[in-house]
């Protein structure tokens, strides 16, 4: 099955309920006579818009590789890493947290079959903990890609309450495509074969759909947006 179409508005329909509010109550302000007041609520307006934000973006063309799910900043980096929805398997985990400047829309790391979604109910600890990502409220999508199964976890934090996840299992997604968003700021941990290496590191900044975070065993093709050390 293809991943449903769709979600590919400028700015993501799971912001118009929070973009409308101050809109309408701007241009009540406005109307009323209370200018500064409806200033105020533009400029909130404005932010949220930019919040929801969905840009367009273009993978790399190279082979092996994998991109970020998100736009953000790499907090951890771990090898000999387990994870419930892959068990009995080695991993490697890249954790990368979302601020509330970051565009929130998630993309799939890889092109290939949903196989398994799982959300599990939790806590809304800082998404910078380190246990956020076993205690937090969180949603798994697992990939199969040919031989290589990844996991990409949706981690809600401490403002960001909700999660949305726009691909079913069994749909077949491509690498880049939208698979969802989490709202005012959070974290997205990646699960990796063990095989695979890592292509960034603490601190790196990372931009959704277009940063290669790690390549297969065949090395990846030059590209711009390789993080530098």
């Amino acid at each position: 099955m293809i991943a449903k179409a769709g979600h590919y508005e400028p700015i993501a329909r799971e912001g118009y309920p929070f973009i409308a509010p101050p809109a309408l109550l701007a241009l009540t302000s406005w109307w009323f006579g209370y200018p500064w007041a409806s200033l105020g609520l533009l400029a909130l307006t404005v932010a949220v818009i930019f919040f929801f934000r969905n840009p367009e973006r273009i993978p790399p063309e190279a082979g092996g590789i994998i991109v970020s799910p998100a736009d953000g900043t790499v907090m951890q980096v771990l090898e000999n890493v387990r994870s419930d929805n892959l068990p009995g398997l080695p991993l490697k985990r890249i954790s990368i947290f979302m601020s509330v400047l970051n565009t929130h829309v998630n993309r799939c790391p890889v092109s290939g079959v949903v196989k398994n979604i799982k959300h599990v109910s939790g806590r809304f600890l800082d998404a910078r903990e380190p246990a956020s990502s076993l205690v937090n409220e969180h949603n798994s999508v697992v990939l199969q890609d040919h031989d290589d199964t990844i996991e990409v976890v949706q981690i809600a934090g401490k403002v960001a309450r909700r999660i949305a996840c726009w691909v079913r299992e069994g749909d077949q997604v491509r690498q880049g495509e939208r698979f969802g968003l989490i709202r005012f700021g959070s974290r997205l941990d990646v699960y990796l074969p063990e095989s695979m290496r890592f292509a960034v590191q603490v601190g790196t900044t990372v931009r959704a759909g277009v940063t290669i975070i790690a390549t297969k065993s065949a090395p990846a093709s030059p590209s711009s947006d390789v993080p530098k050390s």
